[in-house]
Formats: structure tokens, sequence, C-alpha cells
């Protein structure tokens, strides 16, 4: 079996027949790829990896804002994350990431938080991921 690389500049709907470009990170089709995705150092707000987001400004222990390199369309975008932990006790393995409120979701950038599963505080996680779909 041989294997290659893929290389496409548009993704077009079979209803719509509307075609969407999205090399440069500005657009996707709607429903099926995702816009903007982040792997960061909580402590630092270090990036490891990530499509779409320019900067992360970290606000306060657990509180961050990702910075979308091309705008969203509208803020109906949804929020999705996960966060670990360096803890060794069962309860206080992983945590939990959600934007903090609609009126933080702009076109530009989302503001979110990062908390421990048990009891919800805010915290530093050493390995925050984040999807963002639209």
């Amino acid at each position: 079996m041989a294997y290659g690389t893929l290389a496409i500049d548009t993704i077009q709907s079979s209803t719509t027949g509307t075609p969407t470009q999205f090399n440069d990170g500005s657009g996707t089709q709607i429903g099926t790829l995702c816009r903007a995705w982040v792997n960061f150092i909580g402590s630092s707000a270090t990036k490891n990896a990530g499509f779409n987001i320019s900067s992360i400004t970290r606000n306060a222990a657990g509180d961050y804002t990702l910075n979308f390199t091309n705008a969203m369309p509208d803020v109906n975008y949804a929020v999705n994350g996960f966060c670990t932990s360096n803890d060794t006790s069962t309860t206080h393995q992983w945590g939990l990431v959600t934007s903090r409120q609609a009126s933080e979701m702009l076109t530009t950038s989302v503001r979110i938080t990062s908390a421990y599963s048990f009891n919800a505080t805010q915290w530093d996680s050493p390995l925050i991921c984040v999807a963002i779909f639209r």
C-alpha cells in the first residue's frame, strides 16, 4: 500500500454548491472541520501546538484569552476542552475547560477557564487542550 500527501485548496458541500477555502485558516465547511485548536501550558500560556490561535493571554490563574489568527464569522461557535493534572489522587487527575461568559466569546478571541473537576476552582493546568467548532 502506498502512502502520500493529499493537498486540498477547497472543500465543497454537496448540498449547497458553495466552495469554502480553508488553506488560510479563515474558513472551513461549517460543521465539519475544527476552526481553531490549541494545546498549551497553563502557568506560562506557552503554546505547544495549535491552529488559528495567534496568541494566548494568561489573565489570572486558570483564566486565559485565546486570540484567533483569523476571526470567526460570528460568535455562535462551540468551545470544547480539557485539562490535565500532575496530582496522583484519582479525584484530582483532570479538569474542565469552558468559555467564561457568552459576552466573552468574540469573533477575534474567546476567554476560557480551566478548573479542577472536583471543586471548580480555577487553576493553571500543566496541559490545556481546546478545540473550537463552528
